[in-house]
């Protein structure tokens, strides 16, 4: 895990701190999100894995944590970026540590944005690409929440703290990825209920349709039509709900799984 250093402005404790995963490149939905929530008065930590999108057909993108971070401190926040493999299970404790450390004080919002996404079937799965699946997109988020619950001191009779997780509805031809995000719903929302007691909610997020690099022109102009707005989602709208829920008018929601979609059709 590489920590990489960041300017950032003068300290500002009455700041929260958002931690997300997941935030690689600069057109993602985590940098959407990351961006959003600073301009609301977070202080922002996040995490990004370079040899996973190396391997992705989109690659990896030469300074983007740099620069993410760059446009997260012009917005007022305090930052730290973290490259960590979430594969390994000691790696939640140790990112929370850093976002601590760096950021000077306790994690408020947890978004779960990362991912491991591999195209492929129930014939052609592999046992290793299954696990890789499953070890990023349900143990890291189990091991994440866990590790925020661990640590979150709210106030008695008070809902401060927030989860949100980025889930999908893919399934066929997607066995890996969309199996291992169900997993992740059930986890994020049985968060709702057992660390209600500490005053924190816990909802999922399907972002729906949002071409982030990784789409064809073919499924690009199909999902364009099945959309009644005519138009693809974009991490920006992802980031209006995930704002929405870290703010405090959101804390009545919880315990949901919320379709951010413009009504695309399933």
């Amino acid at each position: 895990m590489t920590i990489t250093a960041q300017p950032s402005p003068a300290p500002a404790p009455s700041r929260p701190i958002a931690l997300i995963t997941g935030v690689g490149r600069s057109i993602g939905i985590g940098a959407g999100i990351a961006r959003r929530l600073a301009a609301s008065g977070w202080d922002v930590a996040f995490t990004y894995w370079t040899p996973y999108d190396r391997r992705m057909e989109w690659g990896a993108e030469p300074g983007a944590a740099a620069s993410i971070a760059q446009e997260l401190a012009e917005a007022g926040a305090r930052t730290a970026s973290i490259e960590a493999d979430l594969t390994d299970p000691d790696a939640p404790a140790r990112v929370f540590d850093e976002a601590e450390q760096r950021l000077g004080g306790p994690v408020t919002a947890l978004v779960l944005s990362h991912a491991e996404s591999v195209d492929s079937g129930l014939l052609d799965t592999t046992v290793e690409a299954f696990d890789r699946h499953f070890a990023v997109n349900s143990r890291a988020s189990w091991l994440l929440i866990r590790e925020y619950g661990l640590r979150f001191r709210g106030e008695p009779g008070t809902a401060t703290g927030r989860i949100v997780a980025l889930t999908s509805d893919h399934t066929v031809g997607n066995l890996p990825y969309g199996a291992s995000k169900g997993a992740l719903d059930r986890i994020t929302l049985a968060a709702a209920h057992e660390l209600a007691h500490l005053g924190v909610t816990a909802n999922v997020v399907n972002p729906g349709p949002v071409d982030t690099g990784w789409m064809s022109d073919d499924l690009r102009e199909a999902l364009v039509r099945g959309t009644p707005l005519g138009r693809l989602g974009t991490p920006r709208d992802t980031a209006h709900l995930v704002d929405f829920l870290c703010s405090p008018e959101g804390q009545w929601i919880n315990g949901q799984l919320l379709k951010s979609n413009g009504g695309a059709a399933a």
